[in-house]
C-alpha cells in the first residue's frame, strides 16, 4: 500500500477582532520559534523535541500566553526545520582539490551553519481537534488563539470530498500572506500500488523546451504538448525581471518578489493542468517512463538567444512530482530512467549515432535503415522501450552504445 500526501488549502475569513487575535498568536508563535532556534544552535543542534522540551517548557509556560499544545508544537516545528536543512546540506557536500590536485569531499551537517534558522513570517502548526476542528456541517473552523477558541467561516473547492474518501487530516499550518489568512493541512490515504505482475499501459515522456512534453503510448501514438507561448512568456517575465534588476531601487526589488510569485505560480498551474491531463489520458494501471535529468542541461542552440536561458529555470522536476503523486492516487507509478543514448537510438535497427539527429530541423534520420522521425518523439519511443524492459524485470534498464545491431 501507498501512503498519499496532499495539502487542503483552505481559505479563513475573520472578522476583524478574529484576524487581530490570529495574528497576535502567529507571532507569539513565530517569537518563541525563534527562540527555541537560537537554543538549537547553541547547544550542538539536539533535534530531540524531548531534550528542548526539558530545557525551555516551564520557562515558555510561565513567560507565554501560548497553551501547553502549542508551545509543543514549536518544539517540533523548529526541530522539522533543522532536520530539512540537514537533508539539504548533506546533498550538497564541499568539495576541494588536496596537496596533489585530487579532488576531495566533505559532507556538512549543520555545524556548517554560521547563524541559526531564522522564522521570518508569523505563523502556526496546529494539530486536529485540539488546536482546530470542524463544525455546524462543515462551514465554519474553529482555531485555537491566545485566549478562548473561535470559529470562523472558510471555503475550499471541493472540501467535502476528502472526508468522503477515506483521507486522514493531520497537522495544519496557520498562514498570513497579503492580507488574507489561509489554513493549510496535511492529509494522508492509503492506496493500492502499481502492480507490476498485471498488464500495464507504458507511456514514455520526452521532456524539452520546444515541447513541454511528447509521449508515445503501447499504440505508438504521439502526442505533442506544445512548449512555445510558455517560452515567450517566460522570456517576458525575464525581461521584466533584468529591467527591474536594472533599477535597484527598493520598490524594483519589491515588484521583483512579487514577480517572482506570480511567475511561480503561473508554472506551478501549468504543470498541474499537464500532469492532470496525463493521468486522466492514459488512466490507472499506466507506467509513465521518464528521462532522470539530475544534472541535465538541454541543447538550446535551435532557440532564439532571447529564451537560450529559460532551461535554467525550467519546472521540469516540478513537473515530475505533480506526475508521480497523481498517478499514484489512480494505481499508476512514474518510472525514471538513464537518459543515456535515448535522442541517438534509432528505434527500429538499434543503430546509436549522435549525428543521425538533426536539431534545426528537429528529425532523427537513421544512416543504416533510413527510419526518419521527429526527434522528440522518438527520444519518447526510446524512454517507453526502457519502460517495457523494466517491466520484464530489468532493474536498472539504459541504452548501451554496445547494443546497437546491424
Amino acid at each position: 500500500m501507498t501512503t498519499l500526501g496532499r495539502t487542503l488549502k483552505l481559505r479563513l475569513y475573520p472578522n476583524t477582532i478574529q484576524a487581530i487575535q490570529l495574528l497576535e498568536m502567529s507571532q507569539e508563535y513565530q517569537r518563541l520559534a525563534n527562540l527555541v532556534s537560537q537554543w538549537v544552535f547553541d547547544h550542538d543542534f539536539p533535534l530531540n523535541s524531548l531534550k528542548i522540551n526539558h530545557a525551555l517548557y516551564k520557562k515558555f509556560r510561565q513567560e507565554s500566553p501560548l497553551n501547553s499544545q502549542m508551545i509543543q508544537s514549536v518544539f517540533r516545528t523548529v526541530v522539522a526545520r533543522y532536520k530539512t536543512v540537514l537533508e539539504q546540506l548533506k546533498q550538497h557536500p564541499y568539495r576541494y582539490q588536496d596537496d596533489n590536485k585530487k579532488w576531495m569531499s566533505v559532507t556538512k551537517d549543520l555545524t556548517w551553519l554560521f547563524k541559526p534558522l531564522h522564522f521570518s513570517r508569523p505563523q502556526a502548526d496546529l494539530v486536529r481537534q485540539s488546536n482546530y476542528s470542524f463544525s455546524c456541517g462543515l462551514t465554519e473552523i474553529s482555531l485555537t488563539t491566545l485566549g478562548k477558541r473561535t470559529k470562523m467561516p472558510f471555503t475550499v473547492k471541493g472540501f467535502e470530498h476528502y472526508f468522503q474518501k477515506g483521507w486522514r487530516l493531520g497537522t495544519a499550518r496557520l498562514v498570513h500572506s497579503r492580507g488574507k489568512w489561509y489554513l493549510h493541512i496535511g492529509m494522508t490515504k492509503k492506496n493500492a500500488d502499481f502492480d507490476p505482475t498485471v498488464p500495464a499501459q507504458v507511456v514514455g515522456i520526452d521532456r524539452g523546451l520546444r515541447f513541454i512534453a511528447t509521449t508515445v503510448d503501447q499504440q505508438e501514438k504521439t502526442r505533442f504538448f506544445d512548449g512555445k507561448k510558455i517560452l515567450l512568456k517566460r522570456h517576458k517575465f525575464q525581461k521584466v525581471r533584468a529591467e527591474l534588476q536594472h533599477r535597484g531601487t527598493k520598490s524594483a526589488k519589491k515588484k521583483l518578489k512579487q514577480l517572482q510569485r506570480r511567475e511561480n505560480r503561473w508554472m506551478t498551474d501549468i504543470n498541474h493542468q499537464l500532469s492532470k491531463t496525463l493521468v486522466a489520458l492514459y488512466g490507472p494501471q499506466t507506467l509513465f517512463v521518464l528521462e532522470d535529468l539530475t544534472n541535465v542541461t538541454f541543447n538550446t542552440n535551435d532557440l532564439p538567444k532571447s529564451l537560450r536561458n529559460s532551461h535554467r529555470s525550467w519546472a521540469f522536476f516540478q513537473l515530475e512530482a505533480f506526475l508521480t503523486y497523481k498517478a499514484q492516487a489512480v494505481q499508476s507509478q512514474v518510472l525514471k530512467v538513464s537518459p543515456a543514448f535515448t535522442s541517438q537510438r534509432c528505434p527500429k535497427c538499434g543503430l546509436i549515432e549522435k549525428t543521425n539527429r538533426h536539431h534545426n530541423i528537429h528529425e532523427y534520420h537513421c544512416q543504416q535503415c533510413q527510419y526518419r522521425s521527429n526527434d522528440d518523439r522518438l527520444g519518447a519511443m526510446n524512454i517507453k522501450m526502457l519502460g517495457q524492459e523494466w517491466l520484464s524485470g530489468v532493474k536498472h534498464p539504459r541504452i548501451k552504445k554496445t547494443t546497437a545491431t546491424g
